[in-house]
């Protein structure tokens, strides 16, 4: 077998034709061959594929056979002319560009040949349609032998995600975390507007101040409440301080979750301060634990709400809600502590603030120091209150126990821990809510020792749709 070694086979004049071969001739490639193009490769496709011109058209033009075209009539309908004099397998493809074939058809010209048996032009008006047409004979013409469209290669409309409990409202997706987690982004929908997550993120309440010796503890601040619209998903229900929160973003990656504890109620004896709730967290949003309530006579902590103030000779301070700042505010500044009044020893003690209210200040009224009151949002699919504060700490001998009138006031809503009015029970704070624990109460008799209420621990919860 004789050789030719050329680096380049050029025609003998400009724009000429080469060949290779004769008719009936066999070309063969050897095994491990790469023929590369760089041009369009017309021709090729005459066995029934085409070779597609990746050069999209955007006005009518005249198809060439073996060659697929990408044809956008965003602009307008368009006119694909079908080859002249075409010879038996032939191919022609067309492919919906821009998905707008439905509003801006395609016209197939016949160019004088049948398609599918008649002397008529063709349309094309599904929306991502792809056609392949072949010539077979004068009678039949242009047959489709292939036909699809894009959704047949469908790509994901919708987030996909894991973690927490997931349950399903609707068409809409919700992960609940009432412990540490990770929520895990593995695909994101073409359409951005769709990779949007509503959220609630609420931290762990604080813990209750204890009662001593005629001298009451403050109720703990609830938990941070940040929450968004929930426009993305679904247009749900949301307390007022969500009403303007856009939704977050996400993209393919892990979100650690943490959900925060709630604050230790103090023991007593001896009297004094309860702990701070934990923080809880979710990509950019972080929630501030709610501010312990006071001791007798001491200041309620500061935090996402803050602790009600200790009663006493001189009364406690409130502790600051919305702490650190943000926008809208996470929450409300606790109730003061009461002071001595004339009918001694009734020294009561402040609520701890919750999301949406305030907590009431320590007096000599009955009931006195209520938590402020929480949030309440249908994120999870049921209205739901979150984020109250604890009642705070009564005595007296002017509310005799265990009268329902000596109290601290109930918790405000998730709910805060209530303050029972006797000296023998103080309630905790809901667990995964964010409630604030009530403060130590008593009475004048024995034992005068009360230890407050735990806060609740806080929750994070993620919605978005799914289908």
């Amino acid at each position: 077998m004789s050789e030719v070694k050329v680096n380049k086979i050029s025609p003998r004049t400009n724009c000429g034709t080469v060949q290779l071969g004769d008719s009936g001739d066999t070309i063969t490639i050897p095994a491990g061959a790469t023929i590369t193009n760089n041009g369009t490769a017309a021709g090729f496709g005459a066995t029934g594929a085409a070779s597609w011109d990746t050069t999209v058209k955007t006005a009518s033009f005249t198809g060439v056979a073996g060659v697929g075209y990408f044809v956008n009539t965003t602009s307008g309908a368009i006119t694909v002319t079908l080859p002249a004099s075409p010879s038996a397998g032939d191919v022609i493809a067309v492919k919906d560009y821009a998905k707008t074939f439905d509003t801006n058809n395609v016209t197939l010209a016949r160019n004088g040949s049948n398609i599918g048996g008649a002397a008529d032009d063709a349309t094309l008006s599904i929306k991502g349609q792809a056609v392949t047409l072949v010539f077979i004979d004068s009678t039949q013409g242009w047959l489709v032998t292939d036909s699809g469209l894009q959704s047949d290669a469908s790509t994901p409309s919708f987030i996909i995600a894991t973690g927490g409990t997931i349950t399903c409202c609707g068409d809409f997706k919700i992960h609940t975390f009432t412990g540490p987690g990770t929520f895990t982004v593995s695909c994101l929908s073409t359409t951005p507007a769709n990779n949007n997550v509503d959220y609630l993120v609420v931290a762990g309440g604080g813990g209750g101040g204890a009662n001593q010796d005629g001298n009451s503890g403050g109720g703990g601040g609830a938990g941070g409440f940040r929450e968004s619209s929930g426009a993305a998903s679904g247009c749900y229900t949301t307390s007022p301080l969500g009403s303007s929160v856009s939704a977050l973003p996400v993209s393919v990656q892990g979100y650690s979750i943490t959900v925060g504890g709630g604050g230790t109620g103090k023991a007593a004896p001896p009297a004094g301060p309860g702990g701070a709730g934990s923080n809880s967290t979710f990509s950019t949003i972080t929630s501030a634990g709610g501010g312990y309530g006071g001791g007798p006579n001491s200041g309620g902590g500061s935090g996402g709400s803050g602790g009600g103030g200790g009663g006493g000779g001189v009364g406690g301070p409130s502790g600051t809600g919305n702490t650190p700042s943000v926008s809208p505010p996470q929450g409300n500044n606790g109730g003061a502590g009461g002071i001595a009044v004339p009918i001694s020893p009734d020294h009561q003690a402040g609520g701890g603030g919750g999301a949406t209210a305030v907590g009431a200040n320590g007096s000599p009224s009955a009931p006195t120091g209520a938590g402020g009151a929480g949030g309440t949002t249908s994120i999870s699919g049921s209205p739901t209150t979150y984020a109250g504060g604890g009642g705070g700490g009564a005595i007296g001998t002017v509310f005799p126990s265990p009268s329902p009138l000596n109290n601290g006031g109930a918790g405000g809503g998730g709910p805060g821990g209530v303050n029972t009015g006797t000296n023998s029970s103080t309630l905790a704070g809901t667990d995964n809510t964010g409630g604030g624990g009530g403060g130590g109460t008593g009475y004048d008799g024995s034992p005068n020792n009360v230890t407050g209420g735990t806060g609740g621990s806080g929750i994070v919860i993620i919605r978005y749709r799914f289908q």
